[in-house]
């Protein structure tokens, strides 16, 4: 699973406390990004949730759809012979004799 090779959470981007510096970086700006970073984290985790749910429900169709037996198509036993014969047969009764005058 993905939440086992990610080190850091959202949570742990809030609660982190940087020491200051002499000249360090302003803390409102560091603020900002890691906010920034919290909602990336937070929207990357639902997005992976979300994803895995589907990734289920796809397998379990899957697996659903390899259980029902495949429809075989019914053989009516009709040959080219038969076919040929109520050809003939639409033929006289459409045209009549004259096919054969």
């Amino acid at each position: 699973m993905i939440s086992d090779k990610v080190k850091l959470t959202a949570k742990d981007i809030l609660e982190k406390e940087f020491k200051s510096g002499m000249r360090g970086y302003k803390q409102e700006d560091v603020d900002k990004f890691l906010d920034l970073i919290i909602k990336d984290y937070e929207t990357f985790h639902q997005e992976i949730e979300e994803l895995q749910q589907e990734n289920l429900r796809l397998k379990k169709q899957v697996d659903g759809a390899n259980k029902r037996p495949i429809a075989q198509p019914q053989q009516t036993g009709t040959t080219n012979f038969d076919i040929l014969k109520r050809l003939s047969n639409l033929e006289k009764h459409v045209f009549g004799n004259k096919l054969y005058d």
